[in-house]
């Protein structure tokens, strides 16, 4: 099995884009990451960077791993240490999300932390959506609002966790619990991304398509037709499993 993966990120309407995604792979085996610097600390471009150059680096240093679960969590946590020490350099409350995916053959293994997004799609079938650790995401939990209503929540940039602290920076972490199969796809979005896009369009773009590229292609679509205007920075990386 070979890992077929697209990225895109975009400033969307913003001066400067404070997301950072990007991935490595060979063969069956990749890590795929997705960070958004919070723009409203100082040098959120600067945080992301340090989680994405912090995670890819460490794959390629790690090599395949037996427990990649273990492993991911681990790596989030050296990028909330990169972006301590950042912190540190420059001064600066410097936060940042995280969305990431590891996948070893037949494994993978998944988690966030913050409010980017991690979808898994196996079959015909959108199989798991990471939670967001956002105060809107908590009201959702609870019945106040719709899950279509969380983008619009004046409560929807509140963040319970994030990198670049002491504290509340721990990840959620998913794996799967049967072997990766030709055709499964993992969608990682930003919130400037997910935020115009329902799960079930996420579903029915990659049952339309092939590639991750043209699985990428068609969400940004759907996206760029919604945008009004100073939107946030936008991140959409695509993955699936192929021959």
């Amino acid at each position: 099995m070979n890992l077929d993966g697209y990225c895109f990120t975009n400033k969307g309407g913003r001066d400067l884009n404070e997301d950072a995604a990007d991935f490595c792979k060979a063969g069956g085996d990749g890590i795929f990451v997705v960070a958004d610097g919070l723009g409203g600390h100082l040098h959120g471009e600067v945080a992301s960077a340090a989680v994405l150059r912090t995670i890819l680096q460490k794959w390629q240093n790690d090599g395949p791993q037996e427990d990649r679960k273990t492993w991911l969590g681990e790596a989030i946590a050296e990028a909330n240490e990169a972006v301590v020490g950042e912190q540190a350099q420059r001064g600066g409350r410097m936060k940042s999300t995280v969305a990431a995916v590891a996948i070893d053959g037949d494994h993978a293994a998944w988690g966030n932390v913050g409010d980017s997004r991690v979808y898994y799609l196996r079959g015909s079938a959108l199989v798991g959506v990471t939670a967001d650790h956002s105060v809107a995401y908590k009201k959702y939990i609870h019945g106040e609002i719709s899950r279509t209503d969380i983008p619009f929540d004046e409560d929807q940039t509140s963040l319970l966790r994030v990198l670049g602290g002491r504290d509340r920076n721990e990840p959620d972490l998913y794996e799967t619990v049967v072997p990766l199969s030709i055709g499964d796809g993992f969608c990682l979005c930003s919130d400037g991304a997910w935020e115009y896009l329902y799960d079930d369009e996420i579903l029915i773009d990659f049952l339309k398509t092939g590639s991750a590229q043209e699985w990428a292609e068609l969400l940004l679509l759907r996206i760029m037709d919604r945008l009004s205007g100073g939107n946030d920075n936008l991140s959409v990386l695509t993955v699936r499993a192929a021959v």
